[in-house]
């Protein structure tokens, strides 16, 4: 019977234990009840990017303040900002949480501790390049995605501040990648909970000029994020260098070793793909959507936000449960870690498909946070009837992710972000040719939710997880 009561699918044959003598006795990660342990690591993270959410309120709302010019430009930009929190955070940093994970599974303490060492190393790097990437080339994509006068000056300028210290939002979701890694979901939900108000407060001090501070627009509205992300890092560190944490960096005599960097990579650098084709979809559709207007840009990007809103339900239950998964597939424990991929799978798809369609029929409780502009509120209204409802199968596709990152097979979900850019490219080519409208281009964005969740799911299905079945001797020798 499995945890839920229920009798077990044959999906897989358990594996023979892979735990050295010295691995703990218990670990209720392994152990424990799924549903129950699942709900109990992933709750802290529910609230805490439910903050996170908050601030994406906040900032459009206060943006909305400074007039449509600054909405529309905040909607070119947020697909960069979005990619770097996703790589950083759900991809990279949950490579850094599945191979901790894995370690710690097998009982593996020191290598564990390495691999946190080059986690740092990783975070860096990738911070940087988004730096020299973005500063030299930003400009020119957001005149790409359609950016002009104002609205592109105005983009311009969050670009240069955000992605000018962009490494110290890498370095703190590392940070939380590697915590989350040994099972402590509470301190980087905490300081996810604790950047989420700073952000509020100060980015809405400085974009707004509040008080004696002057005025800064969209360039405050960024460093505000930056001051946040760095009181994080800087708490996160301290604890784990504290000797608090069930890891610790290795400083003296570390040695670099390309197979700790392997270990994250193999999970974390195909993660990268995933947000990376994410955002390009995105940016795709936001291309398209350019051309009808900034009311329906600006309206469309009301709606985005209430799907990055909802799909961080998933992102706290996925992040949940890569720990789980990478622990039971180090522990040896194969189809346990599947029971848990389909159960984190099946609360995701009930719990944001559930809210999505409330507000998809009631969609003026979200549009009037925002705006009073006829034009915008249309927009969103029609977009939210027609998408809302398929953001159920985008929370499904976020599980299956995370659960895949875990067991460390996270190629199938990549693949299933292909399918869906390259539907999305082709079904909005074939809009333009036959001169169709916003709304026809709503529906494709809905179909495409559905695709990637259906792909997502279907990827866990057929891919094996855990090590290869050993061949018999005897078959050895006839093949060889």
């Amino acid at each position: 019977m499995s945890d839920l009561g229920v009798a077990e699918l044959p999906l897989e044959e358990e594996a023979l234990p892979l735990q050295p003598a010295t691995a703990p006795a218990r670990n209720h990660l392994v152990e424990g009840p799924i549903l129950r342990t699942l709900l109990r690591l992933a709750w802290p993270n529910v609230i805490a990017l439910s903050a996170g959410v908050c601030v994406v309120i906040a900032e459009t709302s206060y943006i909305g303040r400074l007039g449509v010019e600054s909405l529309a430009a905040m909607a070119l930009v947020f697909p960069f900002v979005i990619l770097t929190m996703t790589m950083s955070g759900g991809a990279m940093g949950g490579g850094v949480s599945s191979a901790v994970a894995r370690a710690l599974g097998a009982g593996d303490v020191a290598r564990a501790s390495m691999l946190a060492s080059h986690a740092i190393l990783i975070g860096l790097t990738f911070g940087l390049t988004f730096t020299l990437v973005m500063l030299l080339f930003g400009p020119t994509l957001l005149q790409l995605l359609g950016g002009r006068g104002n609205v592109l000056s105005q983009a311009v300028g969050y670009v240069q501040i955000f992605f000018g210290g962009v490494a110290i939002a890498w370095l703190m979701n590392t940070l939380a990648g590697i915590l989350r890694g040994t099972g402590n979901m509470k301190l980087p939900s905490l300081m996810v909970l604790g950047s989420a108000l700073c952000q509020i407060l100060l980015g809405g001090t400085l974009g707004l000029g509040l008080g004696p501070v002057p005025q800064f627009g969209m360039r405050g509205v960024a460093a505000g994020s930056l001051i946040a992300y760095s009181i994080s890092l800087s708490i996160m560190a301290w604890y784990i260098l504290s000797g608090r944490a069930r890891v610790n960096f290795v400083i003296t005599g570390l040695r670099i070793r390309r197979a700790m960097f392997f270990d994250i990579l193999k999970v974390g650098a195909v993660s990268c793909f995933s947000p990376l084709q994410s955002v390009l979809t995105v940016t795709i559709f936001t291309r398209m959507l350019a051309g009808f207007g900034t009311e329906v840009l600006a309206g469309y990007g009301i709606g985005a936000r209430l799907e990055f809103m909802l799909t961080s339900i998933a992102f706290a239950v996925g992040i949940a449960s890569v720990p789980m998964v990478g622990m039971a597939i180090g522990a040896g424990r194969v189809a346990r870690a599947r029971r848990i991929a389909w159960i984190a799978g099946l609360v995701s798809f009930i719990s944001v498909g559930a809210i999505a369609t409330i507000i998809a029929i009631f969609p003026d409780l979200w549009v009037n946070i925002f705006t009073n502009d006829a034009g915008v509120r249309a927009a969103s209204r029609q977009y939210l009837h027609t998408a809302a409802p398929m953001y159920a199968f985008i929370g499904l596709s976020i599980s299956m992710y995370f659960s895949s990152q875990g067991a460390a097979k996270v190629l199938g979900p990549v693949l299933a972000q292909t399918a869906r850019l390259i539907f999305v490219a082709t079904g909005g080519w074939w809009l333009l040719v036959h001169e169709a409208t916003a709304a026809n281009f709503f529906a494709l964005a809905a179909a495409s939710m559905v695709v990637l969740g259906t792909l997502s799911a279907l990827s866990v299905v057929l891919t094996r997880w855990g090590p290869k079945p050993a061949v018999a001797p005897q078959v050895r020798a006839a093949l060889s």
